[in-house]
């Protein structure tokens, strides 16, 4: 199964990047081809029929899984950035993180209007940074179809800032 695999696979690093947070680390994951493998798969099943058009990867750790996905699915990805990472013009979403605030952007005119967006990243915490990407999407007149993560960290009830998003939220481990 998986979750086992996964919580075989992800390092847990006291302390980091502040006294007191238990970082999952789920870097270890990528020693394993014949898990990542599984976890593209795992996360094609969960999304097959949302109908998606794009996947966003959000930087940096959504690209890892987010563009094998897109490749396994044959569509679009698009990746969502700091600001000031994206070379052409871009729209741009400030939100607001525990102690202050953060800037995340993407091209303009790479999503289609009315298109189907799956979101992708390693991990939901607060879900403040899915939730600007999803505001990134909107503002291109796309549809937020649904969210997708490797790791949810439920005791942080991030889940709770993209139900105005969309109800479909996939993990494939939680904690």
């Amino acid at each position: 199964m998986i979750r086992e695999k996964l919580d075989n696979a992800i390092r847990e690093v006291p302390d980091f990047p502040k006294p007191g947070i238990l970082f999952k680390d789920i870097t270890p994951i990528f020693l394993d081809q014949q898990l990542c493998s599984e976890i593209v798969d795992e996360l094609a099943k969960q999304t097959k029929n949302l109908h998606l058009d794009a996947i966003i990867g959000i930087e940096s750790r959504g690209f890892f899984f987010g563009i094998l996905l897109a490749n396994k699915l044959q569509i679009p990805f698009i990746p969502i950035r700091k600001k000031g990472k994206l070379p052409y013009k871009t729209v741009s979403y400030e939100y607001e993180l525990e102690y202050g605030f953060a800037e995340v952007e993407m091209h303009q005119e790479v999503i289609q209007k009315g298109w189907n967006v799956l979101i992708h990243d390693d991990l939901l915490a607060t879900g403040g940074t899915a939730a600007a990407a999803a505001e990134l999407v909107v503002m291109q007149e796309a549809n937020v179809v649904g969210f997708s993560f490797v790791v949810e960290l439920k005791f942080l009830n991030g889940t709770e800032k993209l139900e105005k998003y969309t109800k479909n939220r996939f993990n494939l481990i939680s904690y």
